[in-house]
């Protein structure tokens, strides 16, 4: 069992480490709202993360991949919520880092920054969910119970997601002086923005 935790741990870093959406939502709430918001995205998307580790579990994702019609619904919707963030980003207008009314607080924060936007960005990813249930099994040593052991790899991924997102947490405060530059905070919106569509568009398109 050892053997399985640490082959899976060195694949999940390597995976951790690839920026997705998720990473891009982080980023993105960093650039706009500030380093706290931003640590409520992390909590939103591991909280989405730790949802789809359960549902493994318990065979409900493989029960999604099984369903096409379902797939596709959750996955349009996951594209369509992906294109909306990088359009919001696009739309960015930034003077240093004003502050929004009480009224746009209220507004963004459903599902636009902070712990939704993170929730949200994971639970609408039905890949996350596919990915589990598929990348999962193959570090279950045989004759070990799968629904438990599949909680223990998914809770390494989510500490080992959490470590990632901390360090970059971490670092990022370091940089925030020229983040208040808004030239430059206009030109990360925008192409955290492209890259967001971009994210959208793939995960709409692909079957």
């Amino acid at each position: 069992m050892l053997t399985a935790l640490l082959s899976f741990g060195v694949a999940a870093t390597l995976l951790v480490l690839l920026p997705g959406p998720d990473t891009l939502v982080v980023l993105r709430t960093l650039l706009r709202d500030g380093r706290r918001r931003a640590a409520l995205c992390v909590g939103g998307v591991l909280s989405g993360l730790m949802i789809w580790v359960a549902a493994a579990a318990l065979g409900l994702s493989a029960l999604l991949r099984a369903s096409h019609d379902g797939y596709t619904a959750l996955r349009i919707a996951g594209a369509g919520y992906l294109v909306w963030l990088g359009i919001q980003s696009f739309r960015t207008r930034t003077a240093g880092r004003p502050q929004a009314t009480t009224g746009e607080v209220k507004r963004r924060s459903v599902l636009g920054t902070g712990f939704g936007a993170g929730l949200a960005t994971d639970l609408l990813n039905p890949k996350v969910g596919v990915f589990f249930v598929t990348f999962l099994p193959g570090f279950i040593p045989h004759g070990q119970p799968i629904g438990a052991t599949s909680l223990l790899l998914g809770a390494v991924f989510v500490v080992e997601t959490a470590v990632y997102f901390g360090v970059l947490l971490l670092l990022a405060g370091k940089v925030t002086s020229w983040m208040d530059d808004a030239q430059i905070r206009r030109r990360l919106d925008r192409a955290t923005g492209a890259v967001l569509v971009a994210f959208g568009v793939r995960l709409a398109v692909e079957s």
